[in-house]
């Protein structure tokens, strides 16, 4: 009897197993469709972005899904009329 109940709980485990494994892919598959479509600002940081006009660039840095820091660079690119990128002095 022992026997059968360490079998199920085996499978058991195993089907957990399987389903968090399912999960951990399937979000890290909407996380990457969110980066690659630049869906990674809330809409009420879009709007402020949008409020200032803000022209430069984001940083964040996450570990383990926790933002560690996070900073901006402002005007540091500009668009010249030839259509080359150039750094800003």
């Amino acid at each position: 009897m022992s026997h059968t109940v360490l079998i199920l709980q085996e499978r058991l485990l195993a089907m957990i197993e399987g389903q968090t494994h399912e999960n951990e892919e399937r979000s890290f598959g909407e996380f990457r469709r969110k980066v690659r479509s630049a869906e990674v600002l809330s809409a009420a940081i879009q709007r402020l972005l949008q409020a200032i006009h803000f022209n430069g660039r984001l940083s964040v840095i996450v570990q383990n899904g926790q933002v560690l820091k996070s900073g901006y660079e402002e005007g540091y690119f500009r668009q010249q009329e030839s259509g080359i990128t150039t750094r800003l002095q």
